[in-house]
């Protein structure tokens, strides 16, 4: 079976409106293409959880932060659609970018607090961009749930304030992280490494996983991520942005271990941007 693709809010519309009028419960999945394991891991999800299924595929423009980022963004639809194809969702939602901004558009969603801090301050404005495209896919689709990895987990707190803030009537469903066998987090901006720095990206989750643990068994906050900044450095990383210890619950920063956290990280290898978290459960 062919997958139903629609353009424009309209077409959008008419299919929700004839699932709400059965009383059908409807997902969206949310995402920019060049899609992986992870945005698969969602959809599954969403297909155990509701009725029906949207996808969506839109690059959004205004969340990169140079005309050259976005030129290098991987895409390929018909590449996207073959992957979809195996799991018969009931609609994909692929709008061009003046349906989503069309002429005259000058309204932006703004999240304080959460977006403050960690990429938030390496990528101004981002959290805004998101905000507003998500915003916008979930006014437009109705949906009851959306689905969204813990791999960005800072945009899930963006995403979560936003919709509680506007009382907006969906259920932000997060689901874990999903990585290659080496433990390199998926990410479609994996693609771009090269060969050699494919083979030291796996070194960035394993830097995180062990700050975990040495968190977890007692040391110093401070000394855990000053000798993994180091690691990563000797080990061929370009740049790091931050790792840092963030509260589970609303990402205040934590100097020390005394509740739930992630350490969050955002590095550069060779051009390449990597983010990733790990999370430290107290017991």
């Amino acid at each position: 079976m062919s997958i139903t693709i629609v353009r424009s809010i309209n077409d959008l519309r008419s299919h929700v409106r004839k699932w709400k009028k059965s009383d059908e419960s409807i997902s969206i999945v949310p995402t920019m293409g060049a899609l992986h394991a992870g945005h698969l891991s969602l959809v599954r999800e969403a297909k155990s959880l509701t009725d029906r299924v949207i996808v969506t595929l839109f690059v959004n423009p205004s969340q990169f932060d140079s005309p050259e980022d976005l030129d290098k963004y991987p895409r390929n639809e018909d590449d996207d659609i073959d992957k979809l194809n195996s799991y018969n969702i009931d609609l994909l939602y692929a709008p061009q970018t003046d349906e989503i901004y069309p002429i005259g558009h000058s309204t932006k969603i703004v999240v304080s607090g959460v977006s403050r801090g960690l990429c938030g301050d390496f990528r101004p404005g981002h959290f805004d961009s998101v905000a507003t495209v998500v915003g916008k896919l979930l006014i437009q689709s109705l949906a009851d749930k959306a689905f969204f990895g813990e791999k960005d987990f800072q945009q899930l707190h963006v995403i979560k304030r936003m919709v509680a803030d506007l009382d907006l009537p969906v259920e932000i469903v997060h689901c874990k992280t999903i990585r290659e066998h080496d433990q390199l987090a998926l990410s479609s901006r994996n693609s771009q490494l090269s060969s050699n720095d494919r083979k030291i990206a796996p070194i960035f989750a394993q830097t995180l996983f062990d700050a975990a643990r040495q968190i977890e068994e007692g040391v110093d906050v401070a000394t855990v991520i000053h000798n993994s900044k180091e690691k990563l450095i000797m080990s061929g990383f370009s740049k790091i942005d931050y790792i840092e210890l963030r509260a589970e619950s609303d990402l205040r920063a934590l100097s020390k271990f005394d509740e739930s956290g992630r350490i969050m990280a955002a590095v550069y290898l060779g051009n390449v941007r990597l983010i990733d978290n790990v999370e430290i459960r107290k017991c």
